[in-house]
C-alpha cells in the first residue's frame, strides 16, 4: 500500500466507521435518529439501519457550530460540518445524488439550536449555504427540494422574520401551536411535540382509545396542512412505535435503532441495545 493510499484510508475512516457508504439498506423514511450524535459512528449508524432521519444539536462555541447536549461537553473537533454536513454530502455524491441509493429521497437532517438562535444562525445560515449542492432550498415563493432536507429546533430564529429571508437552506421544526397559525409548510415542514403531556397513562403497554382519536385527530389536521409529525419522550419499544405508526404519525424517535428497524421490516427485533454512550 502506497502512502497516498494509505492517507486516504484513515482519512475516510470517519465515514466508514460502523457502516460503508455503499452497503444497501432498506430504506425507513419515518425512522429518525434521536441524539445521533450520542452514538459511537454518528450518521453511519443511522445510514446502515435505513433510517430517514438524524439529529444534531449544536452550540456555537467561538464562533464555531459544536456538536453537544451541552455546551460545556463541546470537543473542538465535533463540529456540525465534519460529523454531519460533510460525511452526507460524499454519502450523496458516492450514491448519484441521494443518500440512498434508488431510494427514497426524502431525508432529513434535525438540527436542534441549544442557545441564541439569531447568532447561532448568523453561523449557520452560511455553512448551510455552502452545502446547497445537497440541501433543500426555499425563497418566500418557491422550493427546490435536495437530497438532504435540513431542519432548525430548539431555539430556533422567530418564524415571521425567517419567511422573509431571500433565501434559506432549512426550514423550522414546529410546535401544535403552528396548526393554529398554519405557516407555509415550506417554513415548518415538522412538528414536534413531547409525548407525555398529550396522553395519558398507557393500558397495557398501549394508547387508550380516546388517546388513538386524539392522535388522529392531530396528525389528520397536520397533513392536511402538509407538515410531518413526531413526539419525542415516548417509550422506545414496538407498541408504541406501532401505535403512533397506526395514528399517523410520519417520524418515529429512536434511540434503539436496529430494533426500530427490526419493527419497521416486521423481523424479530434483536437483544435490546445499551444506552448510547
Amino acid at each position: 500500500m502506497t502512502s497516498q493510499t494509505l492517507a486516504l484510508v484513515v482519512a475516510l475512516l470517519p465515514f466508514w466507521s460502523g457502516a460503508s457508504l455503499l452497503r444497501a439498506q432498506t430504506p425507513h423514511p419515518n425512522a429518525h435518529s434521536h441524539n445521533d450524535y450520542f452514538r459511537k459512528h454518528p450518521v453511519t449508524d443511522a445510514l446502515a439501519q435505513g433510517f430517514g432521519s438524524i439529529e444534531a444539536d449544536i452550540n456555537l462555541v467561538d464562533g464555531r457550530l459544536l456538536v453537544a447536549h451541552d455546551r460545556e461537553h463541546t470537543s473542538p473537533e465535533k463540529t456540525l460540518e465534519a460529523m454531519y454536513l460533510e460525511p452526507l454530502r460524499q454519502r450523496c455524491r458516492a450514491n448519484g445524488g441521494q443518500v440512498y441509493r434508488g431510494g427514497q429521497n426524502d431525508f432529513f437532517l434535525l438540527i436542534d439550536i441549544k442557545a441564541d438562535a439569531e447568532g447561532t444562525y448568523a453561523v449557520l445560515g452560511p455553512l448551510l449555504a455552502r452545502y446547497g449542492d445537497i440541501l433543500t432550498r426555499s425563497t418566500p415563493t418557491n422550493t427546490t427540494p435536495g437530497a438532504v432536507t435540513a431542519v432548525l429546533s430548539g431555539d430556533r430564529p422567530d418564524t415571521t422574520g425567517f419567511a422573509l429571508r431571500p433565501e434559506r437552506w432549512c426550514g423550522l421544526d414546529g410546535r401544535l401551536a403552528d396548526l393554529e397559525s398554519n405557516p407555509p409548510a415550506h417554513l415548518v415542514p415538522w412538528l414536534s411535540e413531547s409525548w407525555r403531556p398529550l396522553f395519558g397513562e398507557l393500558k397495557d403497554g398501549k394508547l387508550t382509545e380516546s388517546d388513538r382519536l386524539k392522535l388522529r385527530k392531530l396528525t389528520d389536521r397536520a397533513h392536511r396542512q402538509g407538515r410531518k409529525v413526531r413526539f419525542w419522550g415516548a417509550p422506545d419499544r414496538p407498541a408504541i412505535w406501532g401505535e403512533f405508526r397506526d395514528g399517523g404519525v410520519d417520524l418515529l424517535n429512536a434511540d434503539d435503532l436496529p430494533a426500530l428497524a427490526a419493527f419497521l421490516e416486521g423481523r424479530h427485533p434483536p437483544k435490546p441495545a445499551q444506552e448510547p454512550e
